[in-house]
């Protein structure tokens, strides 16, 4: 047993008495020369949560018979409690009072008490082990004798920062702005003014708050800019040396119509054998993104692109992103090309990886190719050369399809909206995005090409970078079992630890409430009663594909999985992988699956975010209008209704006043004692808007018939002047998703 370990092993035996730093030292008779080592020990112990310090600066032990245990505190955004999240154990109940200045994501250590009445664990804090909050973004709220007051954007956190007159640089009351924590002392959080956003309402700023309270770097530092600006805008006769040259093949592009980085192009030949040659060509960023550069370690940081409503916050700067690595038509570009024999029954049979040299013929979007394969004369006018091989790829890419689903990959099918916004950021529509058979034809090619690479990588022992996707566990099936039971829905067999659910059993679920009301809620809930996908470098399979294997190959300007796994290809494709690359390749691998793994929450955050908002303020001048809803959701304090545009929004219980409503939490019903009125999932109901609250992205409505003028005076009162009288007109403006100006 080492020091630590004994140190450790000392404090928590049942003959230690709580003792100080000094007092430890004489009791354990530490030599001088050792002080500073005790300390080091002490300070890890107390980092690793095994140990804490009363308030007195006594160490005591932080273990489970003490009734104290080390977690990650969560906070409610809507009342003043959290929970301190603990590893592979039962969450514990803290109320904000007893919270002892901790905050939302810090780690803490927790003394733990039962509660007799509800019989779960409640606690308080005792410990702050480490704090999770440098950055604050907010609003400056007032002031006082001393200090500026800012209120955080993020409702989780429950405190006030105060600032100092001197460190506000120009920022003002009624000004958003991102302030760094300097200290916390008696309760108190202390900071100073990192940049000032701009006005509260603003939506531009809330934005710039939300791109950072999710650690999202806008500004590429100088020396990467330099060096992204140091590459070359065309690729030269020297660099295609060693190169499949296919600049004369038949290969396009096929993206949204607003795209400017096309990082993927396919082609599609016949054989004489009736297979398919699929050829996936992707751009070959680590041509120009070389190993331990500025933009290789700028892109390992970033991890991945950040698409909002109203911006690109890209992995890699526009010279390259948008430049040379952009399959641009017309022009000679550097990839890494996967060519695919497949079989009529979607089977790979064979395949080739290799650089390559590509010149796209055309840049053709989703939206084209779906009306050239429907028959839209005037685009076969311009394109009509190109329908014989596009037909080709309808049948390959259905062909795919069917293989997918016959081994049980799941498709979740949610209908998708963006928000179009003006150059300030308002939002001026909410559109529906259409999958037409194009992208149905790039997905599927996609899919192949990343599962082909993955399993070559398997077989040949590289050290890589896995896109995986684990089984659910027993505890959310069984849960889910039980929800769609009420629909008359059971997942056959028998769950266990041993006996995992088939993925081509939840796509059975699927097909069964495919077109019927209670579609979206059970493929809601299903989706959250999975895992989340992760990367690792590990192959554990993707349970929702249904695939042995997999990764992500096709995008290496907007993923560094992608970078890191076409660096490992051609190294092994030119010299193999062994000795001492092997070792740094794993060391690489497992760093940059964490690392992009955090980053891509944050993305999705960032976006879920950003478009909440945005749908919030495109309802504001609604408030007060009417429109039929259908029921998402069903809770104890009340129903979640989606609009057409999908904008969802809660209808409170205390707000229902057509009967006493009880919650039967077995079938999700809201149940009225004297009527025997009934909501329920998908049930489609009339409501009115009563308010639309920016701040707290939330929308809130009340059922039509309960729409007195009591209820609608305590929703003006909230509301203060932001209430308008709106009228039922306003519903064509949301059926449409556009929103009527003046």
């Amino acid at each position: 047993m080492d020091r630590k370990e004994r140190v450790c092993a000392y404090i928590a035996s049942k003959e230690y008495i709580p003792l100080k730093a000094d007092e430890l030292m004489i009791v354990l008779d530490v030599p001088a020369e050792d002080v500073g080592e005790l300390r080091s020990i002490l300070d890890e112990l107390l980092k690793e949560g095994r140990i804490y310090l009363t308030k007195k600066q006594r160490y005591m032990p932080c273990e489970s018979e003490r009734n104290t245990v080390k977690g990650r505190l969560s906070c409610n955004a809507r009342g003043y409690f959290g929970f301190v999240v603990i590893d592979d154990d039962e969450d514990v109940f803290v109320k904000g009072d007893d919270m002892n200045g901790a905050l939302n994501g810090d780690t803490v250590i927790v003394k733990i008490h039962l509660q007799p009445k509800s019989g779960r664990r409640e606690g308080h804090v005792i410990r702050i082990v480490e704090r999770a909050n440098s950055i604050v973004v907010g609003v400056f709220t007032g002031d006082d004798a001393k200090y500026y007051h800012l209120r955080p954007d993020n409702k989780r956190l429950y405190a006030k920062i105060r600032v100092n007159p001197y460190e506000m640089m120009d920022a003002e009351i009624g000004d958003r702005a991102a302030v760094q924590i300097t200290g916390y002392r008696d309760s108190h959080v202390f900071g100073r003014v990192l940049a000032v956003l701009g006005p509260a309402e603003s939506l531009k700023s809330y934005i710039e708050g939300i791109i950072i309270d999710h650690d999202i770097k806008q500004e590429f530092d100088p020396e990467t800019l330099e060096e992204a600006q140091s590459t070359k805008e065309t690729v030269t006769e020297d660099e295609t040396a060693g190169r499949l040259d296919l600049r004369d093949k038949f290969i396009f592009t096929i993206d949204g119509d607003n795209a400017r980085d096309f990082d993927d192009a396919v082609s599609l030949d016949m054989l004489d054998n009736g297979n398919y040659s699929l050829g996936v060509h992707i751009a070959d960023v680590t041509h120009y993104v070389k190993e331990g550069s500025a933009l290789d370690n700028e892109a390992f940081f970033r991890g991945t692109s950040v698409y909002l409503a109203d911006r690109v916050i890209p992995m890699l700067p526009e010279r390259l992103s948008n430049g040379i690595c952009s399959l641009r038509p017309n022009e000679d570009r550097l990839t890494l090309s996967v060519i695919m024999e497949i079989d009529k029954n979607g089977r790979v049979v064979s395949h080739s990886i290799e650089k390559s040299v590509i010149n796209s013929k055309e840049r053709m979007t989703y939206n084209n190719v779906t009306k050239l394969l429907e028959g839209d004369v005037e685009l076969e006018e311009r394109y009509g050369y190109m329908l014989p091989v596009l037909r080709n790829m309808k049948e390959l890419a259905e062909t795919l399809e069917r293989m997918r689903s016959a081994r049980g990959a799941m498709d979740f099918d949610f209908p998708e909206t963006s928000v179009i916004v003006d150059e300030n950021s308002e939002p001026l529509e909410i559109v529906r995005e259409e999958r037409g058979i194009s992208n149905k034809i790039i997905e599927q090619f996609m899919l192949t090409a990343n599962e082909t690479v993955a399993e070559y990588a398997y077989w040949s022992e590289l050290p890589f970078v896995y896109r995986t996707h684990e089984p659910p566990s027993e505890d959310k099936i069984n849960a889910f079992n039980r929800f769609i039971s009420h629909f008359g829905l059971l997942i056959k067999g028998k769950i266990g630890k041993d006996n995992p659910v088939h993925p081509k059993e939840l796509q059975r679920i699927l097909e069964s409430v495919k077109g019927t009301p209670e579609e979206r809620m059970v493929a809601s809930t299903m989706l959250h009663s999975l895992m989340k996908a992760e990367y690792k470098p590990e192959n554990l399979g993707h349970f929702g594909l249904s695939a042995k294997y997999y990764c992500h190959f096709t995008s290496p300007i907007r993923r560094y999985p992608d970078l890191i796994i076409h660096r490992i290809l051609k190294e092994f494709t030119d010299n193999g992988i062994s000795g001492a690359r092997r070792s740094y390749y794993e060391g690489v691998t497992a760093r940059a699956a964490k690392r992009s793994s955090e980053t891509e929450v944050n993305a999705e955050y960032a976006e879920r975010d950003v478009d909440d908002l945005l749908k919030t303020a495109y309802m504001k001048p609604f408030v007060g209008s009417e429109f039929t809803a259908v029921i998402s959701n069903v809770t104890s304090f009340g129903i979640f209704v989606e609009l057409e545009n999908t904008v969802e929004g809660l209808i409170k219980l205390e707000n229902m006043h057509e009967d006493y409503f009880t919650y039967d939490e077995a079938s999700s019903t809201l149940i009225g004692e004297k009527t025997g009125v009934t909501y329920r999932i998908g049930d489609e109901v009339d409501v009115m808007l009563m308010r639309a609250d920016v701040m707290l992205r939330q929308v809130d409505f009340v059922l039509s018939h309960d729409a007195s003028a009591s209820v609608i005076r305590k929703f003006r009162r909230m509301a203060g002047s932001t209430f308008i009288n709106g009228s039922r007109s306003n519903s064509d403006a949301i059926r449409s998703g556009k929103r009527h100006r003046g």
